[in-house]
């Protein structure tokens, strides 16, 4: 991970918002991928088209920062303060458990396989979200926005969908499972009716949703089949 100090970074972010303001003719493209800003304060401030991907924000304060198409994948987001933020940004593979995302602009955000577990995405903008594979386990989604958006294996078990803007049954039907997920009323009756196995209980052999293997075009073994391979390979180790 890569060390910077509050005036090396104050001065990348000079240079990248004189990059942005004259449309590339002069500064510098703000590049902080890998880098170490855990904690820091960046409130207000604008990191549209910076790389962030793999950088620890967690417990960084972003409240109303403007994170447009900039590249986090990957990144720690754990505990940040996103409340307001601007992040219709790539967001694949990112940390974003137990953040606060409280009326964040996520339109258009790529989180395809990002954690959002017990995240708090009350009033949030997701349309035309890409939230493929995303866990949201726990996720406060209430009063958020999903028009248009991708919930295709989405984890949701135990997320609070309640009051949720643009959510259809047809939507929920692609999710990977809705277990102890609260839905209004009228939704809930609708998924008993039609997808009932949405609310049961997971088996460890079906966490990874077959049509996963599909989309990847790759094969995933079972649960009992990788213990059972782990367990010749300890013995192959006893007998050398």
């Amino acid at each position: 991970m890569r060390e910077i100090t509050v005036s090396k970074l104050s001065k990348i972010l000079k240079e990248h918002k004189k990059w942005c303001d004259t449309d590339k003719k002069e500064g510098e493209k703000a590049d902080l991928s890998g880098t170490n800003l855990s904690g820091t304060d960046l409130s207000d401030a604008d990191l549209s088209n910076v790389n962030l991907s793999g950088a620890d924000l967690s417990d960084a304060n972003l409240s109303r920062a403007k994170l447009s198409l900039a590249n986090l994948s990957s990144a720690n987001l754990y505990r940040a303060n996103l409340r307001k933020a601007n992040l219709s940004a790539n967001l694949i593979g990112a940390n974003l458990s137990r953040a606060s995302l409280l009326c964040a602009d996520l339109s258009a955000a790529i989180l395809m396989d990002a954690n959002m577990s017990e995240a708090d995405l009350s009033s949030a903008n997701l349309s035309l979200a890409n939230l493929f594979s995303a866990n949201l386990y726990r996720a406060n989604l209430s009063c958020a926005d999903l028009v248009d958006a991708s919930l295709s294996l989405a984890d949701l078990s135990g997320a609070n969908l309640t009051q949720v803007e643009n959510l259809s049954i047809n939507k929920l039907s692609e999710v990977k499972t809705l277990y102890k997920a609260k839905l209004d009323p009228e939704l809930m009756e609708q998924v008993k009716d039609e997808y009932p196995h949405l609310l049961e209980e997971l088996e460890k052999e079906k966490l990874i949703n077959p049509k996963m293997t599909r989309y990847f075009g790759i094969s995933i073994k079972s649960a009992s089949e990788i213990d059972k391979e782990n367990e010749e390979d300890y013995e192959e180790e006893d007998e050398e």
